[in-house]
């Protein structure tokens, strides 16, 4: 029989087991270690019972020694109990009591992580693991490692740094859509993301079809980014509505809601409303009305209502009432398509810039990204210069990867840069005007002497850098993508759509000079 150690090792990794000695131990000493990662379906089934009485327990099985003269099984927790229950009706049955095989491992005594991590490898590799506890077993095991530990066992996982905190947040999952994230190929990383905006409508599938046009393509991440960002600008979308709904609720103003088909809805907003003598109603003079509500707009704003304005005593403003037409369906219709292209507008910067970020982090520029950048810096376009006079420097700082954007001078980002990565920062450069000018997506053209979308009609130079970064990104295997409303934003600049045949370098200017004047 092995000796119990109760002093901890400092060995950085653990030995393999098979430079450990296999001793024979009594099954009635063997417990469940604390540390095994299998924490549900643990029992054995009859299959196993009726085969460790035939033939014992053949493989070894793992366990470290506990102070109290007994073994916890970390691997093969399921064959022990096997052994456990033949073992107790072995005299009974007339068969012998065998004792079993192990592994036994005082260099884990203390080093729980590392404990876990291996019962983790062990279960992961034979069926019938639950997602859960294998999520669960990553996360604790992680916690628990030194870093040099933790190290080795994420790429023996083949998981990142954050593999803890992932693990962590995917089991907010439940146990069904664990699994169908696991068969639908999400790694850790994806499936944390799934529990982040989980309560997004149709997420799950959504991003199911987006790693499935990923793998479809190359195998990069284009599509899932691009989806996750409309996701989370979704789920704050949701979030403002909520915390606007709350608000008025904690003032205890009522929220009108949706009128079913067939009713009448007798409130009214308060700028169509004027008090019996005429005066205009608005939220001020409107508080004390026992009929004091609203409405939320497209912005989560509150728009003051009356519920019922001829019971308490309001009028109309004259207004000659006009129908609903087509046009007027055709304006809301406009309307709701606006709003969805400027949430996905403002949301597809972030795959974007993170994008530029890894390219300006990485070994060697592309020569297309450094052709380009040095073209904009030589050519000098004007909303370049513009960019430059403001002196927004939080932009560049964050693609260039300093820790804080916001309190890091990019100059002293760049030093760190070695000399022969200077198209790299210069790209940051280029990068981070260009992005700080299309950041917002209604823009004053100058030149048509109105307002703009640039999901509708970016310039040329606006549109040639979506689409180097498109190209960049197709050539890093898919690892990026435009998105759907930069797809729309740029189809009528690529190189096979038809153009006027006056769109020279001169219009180009212009329509550049035009947009930055916004």
């Amino acid at each position: 029989m092995a000796t119990a150690v109760s002093t901890p090792t400092s060995t950085p990794a653990a030995p393999e087991e098979d430079t450990t000695q296999v001793v024979v131990l009594d099954a009635a000493l063997l417990v469940r270690d604390e540390c095994n990662a299998r924490e549900h379906d643990t029992e054995p089934d009859e299959k196993l019972i009726t085969s460790v009485k035939e033939i014992g327990v053949e493989e070894p099985i793992s366990v470290r020694p506990r102070p109290d003269g007994t073994y916890g099984v970390f691997k093969g927790w399921r064959r022990a109990q096997a052994a456990q229950v033949a073992n107790a009706t072995a005299e009974a049955e007339g068969r012998p009591v065998r004792p079993v095989r192990a592994y036994v491992r005082e260099d884990l005594v203390g080093r729980d992580g590392w404990t876990r991590f291996l019962s983790l490898v062990e279960n992961d590799h034979r069926e019938g693991m639950s997602a859960r506890d294998t999520l669960r077993a990553q996360e604790l095991a992680l916690i628990d490692m030194s870093e040099v530990d933790r190290r080795t066992a994420a790429k023996a996982l083949g998981v990142g740094r954050n593999a803890a905190r992932q693990a962590k947040a995917a089991q907010k999952l439940d146990d069904a859509t664990l699994r169908r994230a696991a068969a639908g190929g999400m790694d850790l990383e994806q499936t944390a993301q799934l529990a982040e905006v989980s309560d997004v409508r149709g997420a799950e599938n959504r991003l199911l079809r987006a790693l499935q046009r990923d793998h479809e393509e190359g195998g990069g991440r284009g599509h899932w980014d691009q989806e996750m960002a409309l996701l989370r600008a979704e789920q704050a979308d949701a979030e403002a509505r909520a915390k606007a709904v709350e608000e008025l609720k904690a003032a205890g103003i009522p929220l009108l809601g949706t009128v079913g088909y067939g009713q009448k809805d007798p409130s009214r907003p308060l700028a169509e409303l004027t008090t019996g003598l005429g005066a205009p109603l608005t939220e001020d003079n409107h508080k004390g009305c026992p009929g004091h509500s609203a409405r939320l707009d497209e912005e989560h704003r509150p728009v003051w209502h009356c519920a019922d304005p001829a019971a308490h005593g309001h009028k109309v403003r004259p207004k000659p009432k006009q129908p609903k037409t087509e046009e007027d369906e055709r304006r809301a219709e406009e309307r709701a398509r606006t709003v969805a292209c400027n949430r996905a507008w403002k949301a597809a910067a972030g795959p974007r810039q993170e994008f530029v970020k890894r390219l300006v982090r990485g070994k060697t520029l592309p020569e297309e990204a450094r052709q380009f950048a040095q073209r904009i810096v030589l050519d000098l376009p004007r909303f370049y210069g513009k960019w430059a006079d403001k002196q927004r420097t939080e932009t560049l700082a964050l693609l260039l990867g300093a820790a804080d954007p916001q309190k890091d001078a990019p100059s002293q980002v760049a030093a760190s840069f070695p000399k022969n990565r200077f198209a790299n920062v210069l790209f940051a450069q280029v990068a981070a005007a260009f992005e700080d000018t299309i950041r917002e997506p209604k823009q004053f053209d100058t030149a048509r002497m109105t307002h703009v979308y640039l999901w509708e009609s970016p310039n040329p130079l606006q549109a040639s850098y979506l689409l180097l970064l498109e190209s960049l990104g197709q050539a890093d295997n898919g690892s990026y993508q435009l998105s759907e409303v930069e797809q729309q934003a740029v189809a009528s600049h690529r190189p096979n759509a038809d153009s006027d045949s006056d769109s020279d370098a001169s219009t180009e200017a212009e329509a550049d000079d035009a947009s930055a004047d916004a």
